[in-house]
């Protein structure tokens, strides 16, 4: 991705699925819910806040990046995009594992 196109955006906010209080990540942006994994469709590009949408990202599947790398794979409940974002170091490791498993067991 062109690293022009991400705006860092690091806020902690109140989840609108689970209802947790999430920090700060201060590295580089936070960009869900490390309790519950969901997420917000608010950006086009990270950061940009541009998207109209505003629907609820659901985890639906963890993807192995480079480099040992995993990202939340999401879709958006409202319409139906598919969105990646990086794994945080404090996300919920029990909700990491069930996705897994759901998605294997789903295949």
């Amino acid at each position: 991705m062109d690293k022009k196109l991400f705006t860092m955006v690091d806020e902690s906010f109140i989840c609108e699925v689970c209802g947790k209080k999430v920090d700060k990540l201060n590295y580089p942006a936070r960009d869900h819910c490390n309790h519950c994994l969901s997420s917000k469709h608010l950006d086009i590009f990270p950061g940009d806040r541009k998207s109209s949408c505003g629907g609820i990202l659901e985890p639906i599947e963890i993807e192995k990046g480079s480099k040992d790398k995993y990202k939340i794979v999401y879709r958006c409940k409202k319409c139906g995009e598919i969105k990646k974002n990086k794994m945080a170091t404090d996300d919920n490791f029990d909700k990491i594992l069930e996705i897994m498993k759901e998605r294997s067991f789903n295949s």
